[in-house]
């Protein structure tokens, strides 16, 4: 399985990176235009991103603009429902606050900062996605 991680903050991605490191491979970027080149190339070169993890307010591109942008690019390479990347939004603010904000509802799930690793790992499973270890 091969996963994207998008957040600014470094420890954030470095936490992301361990929790997710059980799960596959992880790439890790620290902004949203660099998630979109990321997520872009592996469709180009047919290495798809299966779970893609971003950070909602991040600098250079949010993360709503950058989950449209990544879909948009999905649609450009006429993947299917199947080989669309599974993406959870991730935010320091709660539920209540995502909910007034969203711009965005082209994701699949979303998970409220600081993370508690049992909940996220729950969310994975849901989803369909297994630990390797």
């Amino acid at each position: 399985m091969r996963i994207l991680v998008a957040d600014d903050d470094f420890a954030n991605r470095r936490f992301l990176e361990k929790i997710l490191s059980s799960y596959g491979d992880v790439v890790t970027v620290d902004n949203g235009m660099s998630a979109v080149d990321e997520a872009a190339g592996a469709m180009e070169d047919g290495q798809l991103f299966d779970l893609i993890c971003l950070d909602i307010m991040m600098t250079k591109l949010d993360g709503y603009k950058t989950l449209e942008a990544i879909r948009k690019a999905e649609n450009k390479y006429q993947l299917s429902s199947d080989e669309r990347a599974v993406v959870i939004m991730i935010s320091a603010l709660d539920e209540v606050a995502l909910d007034n904000i969203q711009v965005c509802n082209d994701y699949d799930a979303y998970i409220c900062k600081p993370i508690i690793v049992e909940k996220f790992d729950v969310l994975l499973g849901k989803m369909g996605f297994h630990k390797m270890i």
